[in-house]
């Protein structure tokens, strides 16, 4: 295992951070990257990373790994650091109100066709070359800038990313590529996902999708003949809940990834059958999202998990002045995958989330 400090740049006099990074095996035949707390305060997989980190060094002791993979445990340390009043802010950063996983740079595929040829894995070459030359070009303005120009350095050539988050309270769940979906479905099966949301491009141009969006650009750019390797799989991982943090949970997590690094040949020995897949994936643009129509007491009416229908009562919100009940029914059939933590709501508040077969979204999909 090799141990990379990278320094991020430097956002006021008398601070410094670093990007730690682990490696492991070789540069060879793939080149895996995962991170974990992108998104700060999303501390179950910080967890979930030490223990992988604890479990691939094992493995690269006895010689079982056989691809390159990268480990950032921390992917923020900005946002780490973020405490306002005794709360943690891990999702935004302060200083600029950016979203850390939203907005990352877009990157243009066309300029590229007329350089591809006749070989597979000599146009996989000429696009990784191309694309960590185009990051080499983006001069940081801000610690801000400088983090997320050192995490696409790591990442934009690998071939797997897994970007560990999770979120308030929440089942465990996956969002990934429509077109890559046979190639994550063991993932699911191996994490126990109980939804699956998928998308082409959900506008939100966040970590994941700057990897598979530009593959998917690149296909329909080059010519049809010219042959092209499938590029990048990148998958966001929920690890459920804010508040599942425990070593049980975090050691399923990772043994389920390193399982799924098996079946993907990354990792040497006997491939351990995927489960059975508990729900069938959905699009992301069939998820209910829904918001508070009114300030009250939030009350929970259905479980984590739970399937619903269409008409089902979910939550309740309590006015403590005048007694008055406004209830908030589902207009899908689906999975209750997430839901608020904090029992009160403003106006507009969101408050929770239904898988759904049917679209019923489009545009943006994911929320600020």
């Amino acid at each position: 295992m090799k141990i990379r400090s990278t320094p991020l740049l430097n956002g006021s006099l008398g601070t410094a951070r670093d990007l730690t990074s682990f490696h492991f095996g070789q540069p060879g035949k793939q080149k895996i990257y995962i991170q974990a707390s992108l998104h700060a305060d999303e501390t179950p997989t910080m967890l979930v990373a030490l223990l992988l980190k604890r479990r691939l060094l094992e493995l690269e002791q006895s010689q079982a790994i056989d691809a390159e993979i990268i480990l950032v445990p921390v992917a923020n340390p900005i946002g780490l650091a973020q405490n306002l009043l005794g709360q943690f802010v891990g999702r935004f950063d302060l200083e600029t109100g950016q979203n850390f996983n939203r907005s990352f740079p877009e990157f243009d595929p066309a300029p590229l066709c007329a350089q591809l040829g006749s070989d597979a894995v000599e146009n996989r070459a000429i696009v990784h070359a191309a694309l960590l030359d185009e990051i080499a070009r983006i001069v940081p303005r801000t610690e801000f800038d400088s983090l997320r120009r050192n995490l696409l350095n790591l990442s934009i050539d690998a071939d797997l990313v897994l970007d560990l988050h999770c979120s308030l309270e929440a089942n465990m769940h996956l969002y990934a590529n429509s077109d890559q979906w046979p190639l994550v479905e063991p993932l699911a099966r191996y994490l126990g996902a109980e939804a699956a949301l998928l998308a082409t491009d959900s506008g939100g141009a966040s970590f994941d999708e700057t990897h598979t969006l530009f593959w998917w650009k690149l296909k329909q750019a080059a010519d049809a003949s010219t042959p092209l390797p499938d590029g990048c799989v990148a998958v966001t991982v929920e690890c459920r809940g804010q508040r599942d943090v425990s070593y049980e949970l975090a050691q399923h997590d990772a043994d389920a990834i390193i399982d799924y690094l098996t079946w993907r040949g990354a990792i040497t020995g006997a491939v351990r059958p995927p489960p059975p897949l508990l729900v069938e994936p959905t699009l992301l643009s069939g998820s209910e999202q829904f918001h508070a129509p009114v300030s009250g007491i939030l009350v929970h009416r259905v479980a984590l998990g739970a399937h619903v229908e269409t008409g089902d009562a979910l939550f309740d919100i309590v006015d403590p002045i005048n007694d008055h009940t406004t209830t908030v029914f589902s207009q899908t059939s689906g999975t209750l995958y997430m839901r608020r933590a904090i029992r009160f709501v403003h106006c507009g508040n969101p408050i929770g989330r239904v898988s759904g077969s049917k679209p019923i979204r489009s545009g943006k999909l994911v929320g600020l």
